[in-house]
């Protein structure tokens, strides 16, 4: 791991020397070395592609099959292999894509990614945080806070791509890769991957737009996509030409603008589409809205408007010393869909587990639920997740065969004393506005 490093820095320092040229002899940095250690941090549970490999099969062979990929690599003769597309549920009865690439097209995917990142690290903006090192989800939340709550950002551009990652035109990508990366070996197996054909029930499509689809390359070349065409384009053109502040935080194709002024709000409400549009994207006109936090209605000034953002509900409340701040709750779609998976669990596993083996691995999935919205100001979601997760486990039991051994007391000493179920627990805590 630390010749891994000490590769990511001799290529950063690169970077940063020549800031105005292209990189070359980036392909020279993949080694048998990296590959083996990128294929330690693959998945080892993961889903297989189209050769049906799985990565116990590879490792297996790993000795072997390592030297001879990296060969093909170097040597060109690498052939980008389809990739298995299925859909799974996305919570609202429509289905996602999901692209499942082979162990090894995985595999030298990380490996170009690992190379490549550096290089663009040196350039992507503070404000994208989505698929990136020392980046996460919560940072951008507590970025969101602090300039809705602390600087005033009222006016909230809530963007919402169609098929961003389907849509990315490939030329204009060849474009932009052109101005930092011309490695004629790494150029050559991203257009591969470009190109690749997607098998769906039997038949192979060739994708004339979008980013390798599952692949662990897609989410560098997505960001490097949406660097040139929003953010550096918002950053060094639209910002300086606003009467009042404004921000952009962006992760992945998720992203929102905000501002002090409403007049800016809507100056740049009208021009976005055309920028995203003259390169191919397309912002969805129902779901694409400007919000003004401002806004109250009733008697009880209540706030009036709200929007989503990262698995959210955001909205203006008032702080304990009366200060207007922005707070959050668990979205009710991403609650209901995770109460869903929740149920379908239980009631698959009730009768192939013993008791405490089911809350035992029931409590490692309501950990994960608490570190991701365990945050200030969602305690009540929190509770709602843990009392419906006891209540699911009480609908369920009870459908095991026979009678209905399980009363609710009963449901309640076994979550409660027997074998508790783990309690909602705040991980991230701040109030930037000072409460």
């Amino acid at each position: 791991m630390k010749e891994v490093l000490t590769v990511e820095m001799q290529i950063a320092t690169r970077a940063r020397k020549y800031p105005g040229e292209a990189l070359t002899n980036l392909h020279e940095f993949i080694d048998v070395g990296l590959l083996n250690v990128c294929f330690d941090s693959l998945n080892k549970k993961g889903a297989s592609g189209v050769d049906a490999e799985k990565w116990i099969d590879y490792n297996k062979q790993r000795n072997e099959r390592i030297p001879q990929l990296l060969t093909a690599f170097r040597s060109g003769t690498y052939r980008a292999p389809n990739i298995r597309r299925v859909f799974i549920p996305k919570g609202d009865g429509k289905l996602r894509p999901l692209g499942l690439p082979t162990v090894e097209d995985k595999l030298l995917q990380t490996a170009v990614s690992r190379v490549l990142t550096p290089v663009y690290e040196d350039i992507f903006y503070q404000h994208s945080y989505g698929f990136r090192p020392g980046k996460s989800q919560h940072q951008a939340l507590e970025k969101l806070s602090g300039e809705v709550s602390v600087n005033r950002m009222r006016y909230i551009i809530d963007a919402d791509m169609q098929n961003y990652f389907g849509s990315i035109n490939h030329q204009y990508l060849r474009e932009f890769l052109d101005l930092k990366i011309k490695d004629g070996v790494i150029r050559k197996m991203i257009d591969k991957w470009l190109k690749a054909g997607i098998l769906e029930n039997g038949q192979v499509m060739y994708p004339t737009g979008g980013t390798p689809q599952g692949g662990s390359i897609s989410p560098l070349l997505s960001n490097i996509f949406l660097h040139y065409v929003l953010d550096e384009w918002f950053k060094e053109q639209i910002q300086r030409l606003l009467k009042g502040d404004s921000f952009i935080i962006r992760f992945a194709d998720d992203f929102l603008l905000g501002f002090t002024s409403k007049e800016d709000a809507l100056r740049v409400m009208e021009v976005l589409p055309k920028r995203l549009g003259k390169f191919g994207l397309t912002l969805h006109p129902e779901k694409t809205r400007l919000i003004d936090l401002g806004e109250v209605e009733g008697e009880d000034k209540h706030p009036k408007k709200t929007f989503d953002f990262l698995g959210f509900t955001h909205y203006m409340s008032k702080s304990r010393k009366g200060k207007s701040i922005l707070k959050r709750k668990t979205s009710s779609k991403k609650l209901n869909l995770a109460l869903k998976r929740l149920s379908d669990w239980i009631k698959f596993y009730r009768q192939k587990l013993p008791i405490a083996v089911l809350i035992g691995e029931l409590n490692q999935k309501l950990r994960g639920h608490y570190a991701y919205y365990g945050i200030t100001f969602n305690c009540r979601k929190l509770h709602t997740y843990y009392n419906r997760t006891k209540h699911l486990l009480h609908k369920w039991l009870n459908h095991r065969g026979g009678k209905r051994v399980w009363t609710w007391n009963k449901i309640a000493k076994l979550t409660t004393e027997w074998i508790p179920l783990v309690r909602p627990k705040i991980y991230h805590s701040y109030q930037l506005a000072k409460p």
